[in-house]
């Protein structure tokens, strides 16, 4: 039995050499030349002159063509890989190119009235891909002939099948009923953000099911922000395949840096760069590369994520918190709360949040009881209805649950028992000095503390000032981050609520705010600073520990 493995273990060093990203494939030779073959033929319809795809498109592309039509089997009627995920950067004529291919699959196609659809995130890129596809056709008076374009319906039929072509924007409604024969995603990054993304692309691959010659296309740039919901899930996924760490029918054509390249260095751009001298080129690409440098780090990032690939695992943005650029480097994945409460002499616990359209977050931070440095494990509750009032939200929420960082509750509301139960844990374990809140709207939560006698008059409980207060917590978790002595456990929650955070000057104060009301959460950012007031004011292990003094420091009002 022959056997289609798709993992490509030398793409680093196929990358740096400027060689194709296919796996190495036993195709059928005389479908994949097929399909080449009319790919090539078509026209670029708006460049000078109209230059044929053998001229103008890019290797990348002709890689695409060969893994899509070479994987069909004419006798057995399958096609021997269904997925394919190619991440290119902007300017590499995805949009271009994967209409191209849509067409020829058209032309190649023997299903009579076989449908093909390309989705796209935004009706804007939804009308670009339709016109090149449309451009093509128009540009061939054989294929003008052939096919019936209906300009209204964003529809192209092949008359000698009756197979058909449609082009839509993304939404629910887009799957009602189809049984695609080939679909093309393009910009999947973008398309994750709507709140039914895995849904919809599930029903997709659900119509094709009764199709053994269907396949699907994903075509995409890295997201402007840290990956998140389907676009994170199937990157990971073709990641996973081109490293030979999964075995499934996904063939994945990754234009991504190695660890550890300079990306910063034009000389290792051509790597990720797979249409250069056709669409674009390095050179090109440098002055609007100082530009937005120039403009700062935020400008920098997002540039670098849509023209090379660069995967960002925090964004930041002009009124940033200034920690915020060392908090990447504070990571430590094995920092969970078993090996903090092994490491720590003494812990503060902070808590922020609560209501029913916030996030309930809790910081446990410990002193290493060698270093002395600290260490901080978070969590976070919220409630259902978050995902539905917040839907712009809702899919990197539901992200933050599947890793294990974030508990999503019902109108039982268990967050308080289960933040109750952690800081319990704590205390039980001898190393708790104190609870650091926002004493705003906590009142159940203080009674059910209350009941493992983590109260005020036991010198376990403080309320932490907020707003302009914080001051001292911001600047000084700043600087441990800066000088390594703060370590925490590397979460994408946190790093998406520290991105979140705006620091607001003042002639003579700084406060933290969100960046957007509303959906820009940063509860467990504001946690880990409730417990900073805290641990600032260096407690002593609890078995000799003298906290009376807190509730009287001016720090607490």
């Amino acid at each position: 039995m022959t056997v289609w493995s798709c993992a490509c273990p030398d793409w680093e060093a196929r990358i740096k050499a400027g060689r194709s990203l296919l796996p190495d494939l036993p195709l059928v030779r005389s479908e994949a030349d097929r399909g080449l073959a009319i790919f090539n033929r078509l026209r670029l319809p708006d460049v000078a002159g109209q230059p044929t795809l053998r001229e103008a498109a890019g290797d990348w592309m002709r890689d695409l063509v060969v893994a899509i039509f070479g994987a069909y089997d004419p006798e057995a009627k399958v096609r021997h890989l269904r997925e394919y995920f190619a991440l290119v950067p902007k300017k590499n004529s995805k949009t271009t190119g994967g209409a191209a291919i849509m067409v020829t699959a058209m032309l190649v196609n023997r299903r009579p009235r076989a449908e093909f659809l390309i989705v796209a995130p935004t009706q804007e890129v939804a009308d670009l891909a339709f016109r090149q596809a449309v451009g093509m056709v128009d540009s061939d008076p054989v294929l003008a002939l052939k096919f019936h374009v209906q300009e209204h319906l964003k529809k192209i039929t092949y008359r000698p099948t009756g197979a058909f072509l449609k082009v839509k924007s993304f939404d629910t409604k887009v799957v009602t009923g189809s049984k695609p024969t080939g679909v093309l995603l393009d910009e999947l990054h973008v398309i994750a953000e709507h709140k039914d993304a895995d849904r919809v692309i599930g029903q997709l691959r659900g119509g094709m099911i009764s199709q053994p010659e269907a396949f699907l296309l994903t075509i995409t740039t890295q997201s402007e922000r840290p990956p998140m919901g389907v676009f994170r899930s199937e990157l990971h996924k073709a990641r996973a395949v081109r490293d030979g760490q999964l075995a499934a029918p996904l063939c994945p054509i990754l234009y991504e840096m190695p660890a550890g390249t300079d990306w910063k260095d034009p000389a290792n751009w051509s790597m990720v760069t797979p249409n250069a001298g056709k669409s674009i080129t390095v050179e090109r690409l440098v002055p609007d590369f100082q530009a937005a440098e120039q403009s700062g780090e935020q400008e920098l990032r997002r540039w670098a994520t849509q023209h090379l690939n660069v995967e960002i695992g925090l964004a930041l943005r002009s009124d940033r918190w200034t920690g915020g650029e060392f908090w990447e480097r504070g990571a430590d994945p094995t920092l969970t709360l078993d090996a903090l409460l092994d490491r720590s002499e003494v812990v503060c616990i902070g808590i922020d949040g609560g209501g029913l359209d916030d996030l309930f977050g809790l910081c446990v931070l410990g002193r290493d009881k060698v270093s002395r440095g600290w260490l901080a494990w978070s969590h976070a509750w919220c409630h259902e209805g978050v995902l539905e009032r917040r839907k712009s939200i809702a899919a990197r929420l539901q992200q933050f649950k599947d890793a294990g960082e974030l508990t999503i509750v019902t109108d039982e509301l268990d967050d308080i028992s289960a933040i109750v139960a952690v800081v319990e844990r704590v205390k039980d374990a001898g190393l708790l000095a104190c609870v650091g809140v926002d004493p705003a709207g906590l009142g159940e939560f203080i009674e059910a503390l209350a009941e493992i006698e983590v109260t005020q008059e036991a010198k376990l409980l403080v309320g932490v000032p907020q707003g302009y207060g914080m001051m001292n917590a911001i600047k000084t978790t700043e600087r441990k981050l800066a000088n390594g002595t703060l370590r925490h456990a590397g979460l994408g929650l946190m790093a998406w609520a520290v991105s979140n955070l705006k620091i607001e000057p003042t002639a003579t104060a700084i406060r933290a705010t969100k960046q957007n009301a509303g959906d820009a959460k940063i509860d467990p950012v504001m946690a880990l600073f409730d417990a900073v007031v805290p641990m600032s004011l260096n407690p002593e292990p609890p078995a000799n520990a003298n906290l009376a003094g807190f509730l009287a420091d001016p720090l607490f009002g």
